[in-house]
């Protein structure tokens, strides 16, 4: 570890597998060119194929997957599950994601009718095509050339439990209930850091048994109305926004409200991260 690093580890891993479902306490998650395997990686589009989310259906994040060696299996409040198999697409289709119009496959009309029924709009549900390239904003990655799935934007998205703790003190000290890591949707969760650490990091390496991991914070994660959508109960509120509005504008972002910070992989493809897992993170200096 050289000078001017610190010593952080991972405290836990998700993936989404499902663009604004419930995600995936993880063990173990292997990097891939767009983030960790199957995060991400389906999409819920509206008939025009333009993606929906939590922000004006809350009802996803009752989507439940569990992903299994051959399938996906997604549960909902009254709804039987229904299996998606990992290796099976349909059609393939061009669907939008913020403004990016990607190629993706259909997934059928039972996965569309079940959504449909589940959200009482006519839906469908995607998968990416990992033959597609849809790169992160040059503007923050630089030189580096970093592809997504159907994330908003960035391959991963790193938060620390120390900035968590904070906003739950800041949340108890206005009389509100405390909130989970899952109303933010990282990937990564570090231990080691002071409150909002991540936003001071440049690198974090990690030595995992498949060889050197690299992984590159560029970019503030702006926050939207998600983090005030209950996870377990689907129902919207203001307190986490609100608390949030008090002490974490960004003026990278001219003044957005952010937490956590979104990474690119500089190096580590087909290695896993662990949680557990202790690895150096270097500072930036601007």
């Amino acid at each position: 570890m050289s000078q001017g690093d610190i010593e952080v580890r991972i405290a836990g891993l998700a993936v989404h597998p499902v663009k604004s479902c419930a995600g995936i306490a993880l063990e173990e998650a292997l990097l891939v060119e767009t983030g960790l395997e199957f995060d991400r990686a389906w999409m819920v589009v509206d008939e025009a194929g333009r993606f929906v989310s939590q922000r004006e259906l809350p009802r996803l994040a009752l989507v439940k997957p569990t992903l299994r060696q051959l399938d996906m299996i997604l549960r909902a409040p009254g709804m039987l599950a229904l299996h998606i198999a990992l290796d099976t697409v349909e059609a393939p289709v061009r669907v939008t994601v913020w403004d990016d119009e990607v190629a993706a496959y259909d997934m059928g009309n039972l996965a569309a009718q079940w959504f449909s029924d589940f959200l009482g709009r006519k839906l469908r549900l995607v998968r990416f095509d990992p033959e597609h390239r849809r790169l992160s904003s040059r503007r923050w990655t630089g030189p580096f050339e970093a592809e997504n799935a159907f994330s908003d934007g960035f391959p991963l998205l790193v938060a620390s439990t120390a900035g968590l703790a904070e906003l739950n003190r800041r949340l108890a000290a206005a009389g509100h209930a405390p909130v989970t890591m899952q109303r933010f949707r990282p990937n990564l969760v570090l231990d080691g850091l002071d409150a909002h650490g991540e936003d001071h990091l440049d690198e974090i390496r990690f030595d995992a048994p498949e060889g050197p991991v690299r992984l590159k914070l560029v970019k503030p994660c702006s926050r939207c109305s998600i983090p005030d959508v209950d996870p377990a109960t689907a129902e919207t509120g203001h307190a986490v926004g609100d608390t949030l509005a008090g002490y974490r504008a960004d003026a990278r972002l001219d003044g957005a409200i952010t937490f956590g910070m979104n990474a690119i992989v500089l190096e580590g493809i087909e290695c896993a991260l662990r949680t557990g897992m202790s690895g150096q993170a270097s500072f930036r200096f601007e």
